[in-house]
């Protein structure tokens, strides 16, 4: 017997490949914002928008996680919620360890770079939003490509607010301030998704063990 109706069986199947598309939209362009950041970041000399590079870097391959479990089972969607979720994590304590070296070798970022590529990468972090704003409440998996979204704007926003920061300063400090904010945002993202991920893994593991009806 089918789980659902024709009509309903449609609409799902009408959302899904809306889903993907739209990851694969947001997928390149995270991988374009991660070359160009990248490439400024260093250039500059700017922690806040190195780590804004590869946070671009982290989010391209979770959409393509997210694009490879999308349709599959509840257990594989938020196994990919899982790994997302430690990368994350892993990006955050990258960007701790990004902050103590800075901060001891007192760089001091160009702001004018910052605040050129700051604006651009807040952009396309905006579209992204925007985009994936339908499916900010969905699963383990959907919601871990909303929180990456979310938080990305916010670091936008605070790599423009250090930009100007470093202008009036004359010093690296507020690049590294916000370097540690951007820090903080990745944990406890990465947190938001583990929880959720591991209770919706002990859901399916629990619905599992149920005798199946004869």
């Amino acid at each position: 017997m089918p789980c659902c109706s024709n009509d309903s069986c449609s609409s799902n199947a009408a959302t899904s490949e809306r889903y993907r598309t739209i990851l694969w939209v947001v997928l390149a362009i995270n991988a374009v914002m991660f070359v160009v950041e990248i490439i400024a970041g260093l250039a500059a000399g700017s922690a806040a928008l190195q780590a804004d590079a590869l946070d671009f870097f982290a989010d391209a391959a979770n959409y393509a996680i997210s694009l490879f479990v999308l349709g599959l089972s509840l257990r594989w969607r938020a196994s990919a919620a899982l790994v997302k979720g430690a990368s994350m994590g892993l990006f955050g304590l990258w960007v701790v360890g990004s902050v103590v070296w800075h901060a001891v070798n007192g760089t001091v970022p160009g702001w004018g770079t910052m605040s050129l590529v700051g604006t651009v990468a807040l952009v396309a972090n905006a579209a992204c939003l925007a985009l994936l704003y339908a499916w900010r409440k969905g699963d383990a998996n959907m919601r871990s490509v909303w929180i990456c979204s979310r938080n990305d704007v916010i670091a936008n926003l605070a790599v423009l607010a250090a930009a100007f920061g470093v202008f009036g300063t004359g010093t690296g400090w507020p690049d590294i301030i916000v370097a540690g904010v951007m820090a903080a945002l990745a944990l406890q993202g990465a947190a938001t998704i583990v929880r959720q991920a591991l209770s919706e893994l002990q859901d399916d593991r629990q619905m599992s063990l149920l005798p199946s009806p004869r």
